[in-house]
């Protein structure tokens, strides 16, 4: 596949910021340069937190606009920019990249790739973002391809295919760099792919490992699935993961069993999809899971990104990991052993009573999908979807955007579909009933109990993730363009502004000569903020 990169005026990039080298020790430390945004979650804890402090509660209301740059790319734009050593790094729709300086927001770079025109894609041709390492970065495509870029002028150092996209298989979410491996999570549920995860050997491209989501023929886990349905049964693995370099634990969800939200061809638990997988990132080697929502029909996608949280639980320091569900229940987790401590609801709830002792969720009678049509609380887009969480250990508090609604879910055997690689293989339907409400909200839980602390209710319907800030702020967005900064500790609304245009993602921060910024994507542009100079 050919690729056309269109780099400015060479003045435009030797008057550039000079970017050092991202090193595994930089990343390993991110937390330690608040001033930079290094990877897509900020740091490998998934926190999405930054230390950040100057701007804060009492002067929040001081945030001016100081730069905006315009993609002019359509579409829906997704992604986590990157901050290294004064140059933003961001992605949009269709595979575009470029480089911006992060003082002005003037473009210093512009990299294209020429796609298929026609694709296979579920929702979209988004991009979630780029990972780094050395004078590198790397971008996965939506015809399935690994892409490593010079990070100075945009040139592509190499180009690798990893799945057919013919059959459906695309990229969508950012990277995540491992030591000297290019992890990435691939997309596809919704035709009959099966799920994996890869990793890339960061100076080739050669692949280094594949850890298939479902297991093989005479694997461990496969006779959860009925037949021979396992090589067609989705688990895409498309949104980034978390990594604990004390354990040497990589950490990554999984999407919905295919076809999508029809049972009775896919009889059994179907592991390991809706689930959370943790693997050796230098192996591939999968070392433990934990499957939320076993046979799922109804489409609730665990492929969120996991927090990774050190929390005393019953008087006892434990290494957690946390995840907000789809299927409208929270999870805590011991990340060691992935041994389940606890899982309460955040929103309505109607297909399970509980989760019993052992992580397994005690069923409602008829909640499945009929001819008929039942309706069931979470709807089919879930009691939240794949938009960034976030974690502040100044308030010990887990916050995400959450979705209430609930859907009537129907499927019939007359709909079950033929698997034909690279079309939908869904065979059910979902939708709200004229009478149903739909409300959107930022929640704040205590992954010590699952309690919810807070909510604030949107001003208009969001789809959007959230960000926590060490100045007690958390930051968010709605469908109506609206950038709104909350207080952790109560989520009051402190300060809001119209950006034009629906924000589709969550904010960063970092500093430009010790000045805090705040950025955001809303419709095609970044727009930063920092505080306004007092007279």
């Amino acid at each position: 596949m050919k690729t056309r990169n269109a780099v400015l005026l060479a003045l435009c990039v030797t008057a550039s910021p000079v970017s050092a080298q991202v090193t595994a020790e930089r990343l390993a430390d991110a937390a330690r340069e608040p001033q930079q945004w290094l990877m897509y979650s900020g740091a490998y804890d998934g926190s999405r937190f930054s230390p950040l402090d100057q701007i804060n509660r009492t002067n929040v209301q001081r945030l001016s606009l100081q730069w905006v740059f315009q993609s002019g790319v359509r579409g829906r734009h997704e992604t986590t920019p990157l901050v290294i050593d004064g140059v933003m790094y961001l992605t949009t729709p269709q595979n575009h990249a470029y480089a911006v300086d992060v003082r002005t927001g003037r473009p210093l770079w512009h990299y294209e790739r020429n796609l298929p025109k026609e694709m296979s894609l579920c929702c979209g041709p988004q991009n979630r973002g780029l990972a780094a390492l050395g004078d590198r970065l790397f971008m996965g495509t939506l015809d399935a391809h690994i892409v490593s870029l010079d990070a100075k002028t945009g040139r592509v150092r190499w180009d690798v295919a990893a799945a057919d996209a013919d059959k459906g298989y695309s990229f969508t979410g950012a990277p995540l760099v491992v030591k000297d491996k290019v992890i990435v999570g691939v997309a596809g549920g919704e035709f009959g792919v099966r799920g994996f995860i890869d990793a890339y050997e960061a100076v080739s491209g050669k692949r280094a490992w594949r850890f298939y989501t479902i297991p093989g023929s005479g694997e461990p886990g496969n006779k959860t699935w009925k037949g021979d349905s396992w090589t067609r049964g989705g688990a895409p693995t498309w949104v980034t993961g978390s990594y604990d370099p004390t354990l040497n634990l990589l950490y990554w969800g999984t999407g919905n069993p295919g076809p999508q939200m029809y049972g009775p061809s896919r009889l059994g638990d179907n592991l390991y999809s809706d689930s959370l997988v943790a693997l050796d990132p230098d192996t591939g080697a999968l070392k433990w899971h934990f499957q939320f929502t076993p046979h799922d029909v109804h489409d609730w996608d665990s492929t969120h990104t996991p927090i990774l949280i050190d929390e005393t639980i019953a008087g006892r320091p434990r290494k957690l990991v946390a995840v907000a569900n789809r299927n409208g229940f929270f999870y805590v987790l011991d990340r060691a052993t992935g041994a389940f401590l606890l899982a309460r609801p955040y929103t309505q709830v109607t297909w399970a009573k509980e989760i019993d002792a052992n992580g397994r969720p005690i069923l409602v009678p008829n909640t499945d999908p009929t001819a008929e049509g039942n309706r069931v609380c979470p709807s089919g887009t879930g009691g939240t979807n794949w938009h960034s969480p976030s974690y502040s250990p100044r308030t010990h508090l887990f916050y995400f955007f959450s979705y209430e609604q609930c859907d009537t879910f129907m499927s019939d055997e007359k709909l079950e579909p033929p698997y034909r690689p690279g079309r939908p293989f869904i065979g059910s339907a979902f939708f709200p009933l004229p009478e149903e409400k739909t409300e959107t909200a930022v929640r704040a839980v205590d992954p010590r109990t699952g309690t919810v602390r807070w909510e604030f209710k949107q001003f208009a319907d969001a789809w959007a993730g959230v960000f926590s800030t060490a100045g007690g702020l958390v930051f968010s967005g709605d469908g109506q363009g609206n950038l709104i900064a909350l207080d952790a500790e109560t989520g009051r609304d402190l300060w809001h502004i119209q950006l034009g245009a629906p924000i589709h993602t969550a904010a960063v921060s970092y500093s430009v000569d010790g000045r805090q910024q705040i950025a955001i994507t809303a419709g095609d542009a970044v727009f930063a903020f920092a505080l306004r100079n007092e007279p």
